[in-house]
């Protein structure tokens, strides 16, 4: 208890009121003055005129805080003599380092940071927004591939990287753009020549530019080119189709057929092979086909056999030994071996830039409609089909069974 009488003794001896030192006001306001006159140490004075004005700032805020210290003196504060010079060190050494909020306009247009700086908060950073290549003297028509196309794949091949990608999204999308309206005056021609194509839209019939890297060791993440495939159903579904790719420097491709069919559907190839071999080879001798996909050879069955399996989509997927089934020492055993049953051949860029490259496509697609029809009266024959095929039959039965009695009597 006595304790406690000589503690108010000394609180009535003083200026009869509590000490002020948790006062926010003089805190607040030193606040303030330090966040807009400080200067960050990653930029420099642009002239010597800004370096002067931020001395001037710098001794403009030492006044601010002698201010705010005097009126924190005169409020009542009992601060000690020491401590209120080492805080105005700490404040005057912290505005030697940063930049006014009002210099920051002046950097506009200019390099506002330096690789691995950090840039002050509030600071705003302007890029310039990636345009598109400009078209040149080619105008962008529907019905043609145009040299930018070519140009933005060729660099792709070059920069096959997202961010890269990423940067150059306006040349991807005119690329793009130009490419699918290509495909729809490609595909009213096309269904011209076979009218069992339907006109599907364009999403039904391109392939996407993304590649499926999960179980490959190549792990660039974009085709290349651009592709698109027709068929009764599209780009997928199980009917043989037609197939476009476009690619720079002589990587375009025109071709057509089965590509790694269906374990039923190859089987159905190989009992028709086996059955009725005359049909497809047939097809080989077709003279565009020779003309257009096997090297201009002339009518000749055992040349136009070996020129279809000796196709690089074909060879490189064919059976090393006889199927399961088929003897080795088939007449037809070179065919029979094929897993894929395709035909196709590349185009220079002349050949598919500009006008004349609707034109070239038409033609080769034109070629390939009886190999085409083959296959898909093959592993997914019509009514119509298999009744034509069944009345052939007959009668290449009977026919062979007249000469086998004309022979047996001679």
């Amino acid at each position: 208890m006595p304790r406690i009488q000589s503690k108010s003794k000394r609180v009535a001896a003083g200026s009869g009121k509590r000490p002020a030192t948790e006062k926010v006001t003089p805190t607040r306001q030193s606040k303030r003055v330090k966040a807009t006159l400080t200067k960050s140490p990653y930029f420099e004075p642009e002239s010597d005129e800004d370096a002067v004005n931020q001395d001037i700032e710098s001794s403009d805020y030492e006044e601010a805080a002698a201010k705010s210290q005097s009126s924190e003196s005169e409020a009542g504060e009992q601060t000690s003599d020491d401590a209120t010079p080492r805080k105005t060190a700490i404040l005057k050494g912290r505005s030697s380092k940063r930049t006014p909020l009002s210099k920051k306009k002046q950097t506009k247009g200019s390099e506002v940071w330096e690789t691995g700086a950090k840039l002050a908060p509030g600071t705003q950073v302007v890029i310039k927004k990636p345009k598109a290549r400009d078209e040149g003297d080619t105008p962008y028509t529907d019905d043609t591939i145009h040299p930018n196309t070519m140009h933005f794949l060729r660099d792709l091949a070059a920069n096959n990287d997202r961010k890269w990608l990423k940067m150059h999204d306006p040349d991807y999308r005119v690329a793009l753009k130009d490419f699918n309206t290509f495909l729809e005056s490609l595909t009213e021609r096309i269904c011209e020549v076979d009218d069992t194509i339907p006109e599907l839209p364009v999403k039904d019939i391109t392939f996407r530019i993304y590649r499926d890297v999960r179980f490959s060791k190549d792990q660039t993440p974009y085709k290349t080119h651009f592709s698109a495939a027709w068929s009764r159903t599209g780009r997928k579904g199980p009917y043989a189709a037609y197939y476009v790719q476009v690619k720079p420097d002589g990587g375009s491709f025109v071709g057509g057929g089965l590509w790694c069919p269906e374990a039923q559907a190859l089987s159905a190839l190989r009992h028709d092979i086996d059955q009725k071999p005359h049909r497809l080879k047939a097809v080989l001798r077709n003279a565009r086909i020779r003309k257009d996909f096997l090297g201009g050879i002339a009518d000749d069955e055992r040349m136009a056999v070996r020129s279809f399996t000796n196709l690089s989509e074909n060879k490189s997927t064919a059976l090393k030994k006889h199927p399961k089934g088929y003897d080795k020492e088939h007449v037809d055993i070179e065919l029979l071996r094929l897993k894929n049953f395709t035909l196709g051949t590349k185009l220079s860029d002349e050949d598919i830039v500009g006008a004349g490259g609707l034109e070239r496509i038409t033609e080769l697609v034109a070629s390939m409609v009886p190999f085409i029809r083959y296959l898909n009266s093959v592993v997914m024959p019509d009514d119509e089909d298999e009744e034509s095929t069944g009345s052939s039959d007959s009668g290449s039965a009977d026919e062979r069974a007249d000469e086998n009695s004309e022979g047996s009597a001679a």
